[in-house]
């Protein structure tokens, strides 16, 4: 499966995939990771690693439907099979998603539905929940809204800052993102109405 990845800043869930991917974890090629900023560490990253970088930027382009038919032109020609979000700071188009149905997926730092967007750890701690965690869902053209297909439980521990508690779902989703991405290169998951996994 040809595999490539979308990252907007440092890169960790990436880092940790082409880790997986590099020791045999995950049965696909990272054909490309691309950015929507020139500065990314994950491009630097990615270049250390000898994987092909690229870097769109959106105010090259007349609105984001353009940008968005210009990223799908892109993917389209490397020949990209499976989309990863990792820390893609964009919300994607309806247009984008139906380019390649089922085949992008993106991790958020919350049980999902809970605490979708921004500052999801915030969110957990003000709301008071005694366990958090990370959601890898399907993408859909709404904001952390598709289909659930893994998710990796944390607990929220008392004295837990925004910080302390989104570096321990931080090293979930580490371990998470990878194994579920595995999974779907051998074909083990598919979108079958709401149930997504199966081991």
């Amino acid at each position: 499966m040809k595999i490539a990845i979308l990252a907007s800043g440092r890169g960790s869930n990436m880092q940790a995939i082409v880790r997986a991917q590099q020791s045999g974890k995950i049965k696909g090629e990272i054909i490309c990771v691309l950015s929507d900023k020139p500065t990314a560490a994950a491009l630097d990253f990615a270049r250390e690693q000898g994987i092909h970088t690229e870097v769109l930027m959106a105010a090259d382009y007349e609105n984001r439907a353009a940008y968005d038919k210009a990223l799908v032109a892109r993917l389209k020609e490397l020949g990209a099979e499976l989309v990863v979000l990792a820390g893609f700071m964009r919300l994607l188009s309806a247009d984008f998603i139906d380019a390649f149905p089922e085949r992008v997926i993106n991790i958020h730092p919350a049980l999902l539905p809970a605490f979708p967007g921004l500052h999801a750890q915030r969110q957990a701690l003000e709301y008071g929940v005694k366990v958090s965690g990370c959601t890898v869902h399907f993408v859909d053209s709404g904001m952390d809204s598709g289909a659930i297909i893994a998710q990796a439980v944390v607990p929220v521990l008392p004295d837990d800052t925004e910080d302390s508690l989104a570096a321990r779902i931080l090293e979930q989703e580490h371990q998470l993102y990878p194994r579920v991405i595995a999974d779907f290169a051998d074909g083990k998951i598919s979108l079958k109405g709401r149930t997504v996994y199966k081991d």
